[in-house]
């Protein structure tokens, strides 16, 4: 089965992500959230898997250059989901999807070592 890895190609965390993948020979199809953001119904999908506080990035540059409005509407699912859309830069690094479910978010070795 091909995985799904999203994320940015210049973010640190993918680069090794793709890396880990790579070494044990595991295809995936990258999807670079700049040039193809994931839909809210996408984002949604995702809240099966993943929890919110897990999804959205609150450490990043992204996050701390929002508003205080912006920050507002990331306390409510349906904004936050609006706002990650708009806004993918928010969106922990990679997001991992196989068959339609989140399988990793972010990077971890040891998980990594369980993908494909």
């Amino acid at each position: 089965m091909m995985l799904d890895v999203w994320g940015i190609p210049n973010c640190q965390t993918v680069k090794k992500a793709r890396a880990a993948l790579e070494a044990r020979g595991v295809d995936y199809r990258f999807h670079d959230f700049k040039k193809t953001p994931p839909a809210v119904a996408m984002l949604r999908d995702w809240l099966r898997d993943a929890p919110l506080e897990t999804l959205l990035n609150r450490r990043g540059t992204t996050w701390r250059q929002l508003s205080d409005a912006e920050r507002a509407q990331a306390e409510h699912t349906d904004g936050a989901l609006e706002l990650l859309a708009a806004k993918p830069s928010l969106i922990k690094r990679p997001v991992v999807v196989e068959e339609g479910r989140v399988r990793s978010v972010g990077f971890d070795a040891a998980r990594f070592d369980t993908l494909g």
